[in-house]
């Protein structure tokens, strides 16, 4: 029943975050800071993608790097979703307060997306 309870709870989440998002659009009529949203929806995909080609030859020593890359882009996207609306913002292409609409639905689209439960290993 936990993990019912876990799917509702994190698709409240991701409803709020977009809800932030879009009001961060709407209401002051500019729809630039729907950009960083973008960044962070697509956040996770090379972790996904890259940590899938690492696992596919055990015998290779450049597993390492597969996960690395995918750890990189991951962070790249972060910051740019990050650093978009701030950026936007200190250019008066948007407000303040839409700013930091957009920064906060886009932190809990990334924290939806990218909250998946680690197996143990025994």
């Amino acid at each position: 029943m936990g993990g019912l309870h876990t799917v509702i709870f994190l698709s409240f989440v991701l409803a709020l975050g977009f809800l932030l998002v879009i009001l961060s659009c709407a209401l002051w009529g500019n729809w630039m800071p729907i950009w960083s949203t973008v960044a962070f929806v697509l956040a996770p995909m090379p972790n996904v993608v890259f940590g899938g080609l690492a696992g596919a030859d055990s015998f290779s020593d450049f597993n390492n790097a597969y996960i690395d890359f995918g750890n990189f882009v991951t962070g790249m996207l972060i910051m740019t979703g990050i650093a978009l609306p701030l950026l936007l913002s200190h250019n008066d292409v948007i407000s303040s307060a839409a700013a930091l609409l957009s920064l906060a639905g886009g932190a809990l689209v990334y924290g939806t997306s990218a909250s998946r439960k680690k197996k143990k290993k025994n």
